[in-house]
């Protein structure tokens, strides 16, 4: 890289500054952009034609198709947590786990993974059930270190469980198809729930008195009643599930237009329990107007620095950092992984998936890594960063809700067996990529 060997690594090192200083990401990005295209000019590097390409890739940002799937999946998800479908869903499965032990608990990791199918938003299900069933979990005796893990692990699904909106963000990045990482992220995603659910299984036998059953006085509805009420309320959600989930797996539908009927289908649902009011469309379309900008700011600022990055030859430097690692293959995926690990602590799976995605995928095709299975595995560990403190998303969300009584260290203690279960089902997912590749129809 001759001159460039301390520019492209400084102009990485500048940009984490600017962001671990809590500076607005998108704009850290592009400052830095601007600063080094201005330095590189300077040393005779870089010619300011270069920034005359920024627009031409702003506008190819503005007009990605697949991209188009993020709002819809948001507003899908967004507007069946304001019809009150999580309310229904968790009062209704409680009562149907509720004579077991550790039963409410169970609960939640289900409606948890129904909801992650749902909707794919993790906050708008992590919210809701913090609203919903941890004052109940605590009122009838559940640890606050149980209750708040299963709750804010069991939402943090909605990353891995197809429709995602963080599997579109990482296709879109990684240049592959959307579709492919769905139905590749479908098995680890039940898997993790079913290892969410044998910890639960666990605890309640080993230590009862922290996941007691629902007293007998409060399950006051008979089998009969139980059954329908039960048929009523899971069978809309699931047939959400068939018509946006089975659209793109039998190639109907593109995710967009797949994301498109979801949010059609959660305003009819709203509309059938009678809930689509004028407000809950406005917080709608306002939550969804707000996560969208800030992600479409985002791919702006790191289409700003993955130009300037480039044009100081730093792709190369990456690309020969990584590829010469001892161990080949092996070397490069512990990296990477340790990489997003960490970063997951300190910034948001966005942010890592915009500046850190760009950077690992040449050299994973360089190495031959299968980008379906290296797409599933970098969005498990992704989902550990909302469970990991000081700034997963999760904690805040859960935080948020919860009552005054259960302080913050009950919450990070909470998370940390959730953490290492993920961890667990990482290395499963890199031991065995059966398990991603199982379902994906060959060529």
């Amino acid at each position: 890289m001759g001159d460039t060997n301390w520019l492209a690594p400084a102009m990485f090192l500048v940009a984490f500054a600017l962001i671990f200083t809590g500076y607005p990401v998108a704009f850290a990005l592009g400052g830095t952009a601007l600063a080094f295209a201005a330095i590189g000019v300077q040393m005779g590097l870089l010619d300011w034609g270069l920034l005359a390409l920024f627009p031409l890739r702003t506008f190819g940002v503005m007009s990605n198709y697949v991209l188009l799937a993020v709002p819809f999946f948001i507003f899908m998800g967004t507007m069946l947590e304001r019809s009150r479908l999580a309310e229904d869903l968790l009062h209704t499965i409680g009562m149907l786990f509720g004579p077991l032990r550790g039963g409410l608990a169970l609960a939640v990791v289900f409606v948890g993974a129904l909801l992650a199918a749902a909707t794919g938003v993790v906050g708008a299900s992590v919210v809701a059930m913090g609203m919903i069933s941890l004052p109940v979990m605590l009122k009838y005796g559940y640890s606050q270190t149980l209750a708040t893990g299963v709750i804010a692990a069991s939402g943090t699904l909605g990353q891995i469980i197809p429709p995602s909106v963080v599997l579109v963000v990482l296709a879109d990045q990684m240049g592959i198809s959307v579709g492919d990482l769905f139905v590749g992220s479908l098995l680890p995603g039940l898997m993790l729930a079913g290892m969410y659910a044998l910890y639960v299984v666990g605890v309640a036998i080993v230590k009862p008195e922290q996941a007691p059953a629902l007293p007998a006085t409060e399950r006051d509805i008979s089998g009969g009643a139980l059954l329908r009420r039960v048929a009523f309320v899971l069978v809309p959600p699931l047939l959400l599930i068939l018509v946006v989930l089975g659209s793109i797996f039998a190639g109907v539908a593109t995710p967009t237009e797949a994301g498109a009927l979801g949010a059609v289908g959660a305003m009819t649902l709203a509309a059938a329990n009678g809930r689509l009011t004028v407000k809950a469309i406005q917080e709608t379309a306002l939550h969804t107007t707000k996560l969208t900008s800030m992600v479409v700011f985002l791919l702006i600022g790191s289409t700003a620095f993955t130009l300037v990055f480039r044009g100081l030859e730093g792709d190369g430097w990456i690309e020969g950092l990584l590829t010469s690692l001892p161990g080949e293959q092996v070397g490069f995926l512990l990296v990477a992984n340790l990489v997003v690990f960490v970063l997951g602590f300190f910034i948001d799976f966005f942010e890592i998936a915009f500046i850190i995605l760009p950077l690992l995928v040449p050299a994973a095709r360089i190495l031959g890594i299968d980008l379906v299975w290296f797409g599933v595995m970098l969005g498990v560990n992704l989902q550990t960063s909302f469970l990991t403190p000081p700034f997963g998303f999760a904690l805040f969300y859960l935080r948020g809700v919860t009552p005054a009584e259960v302080p913050t260290s009950a919450i990070y203690r909470g998370v940390i067996p959730f953490i290492v279960i993920q961890l667990v089902g990482l290395g499963l997912i890199v031991a065995f990529p059966e398990i991603v590749t199982a379902l994906l129809v060959k060529d």
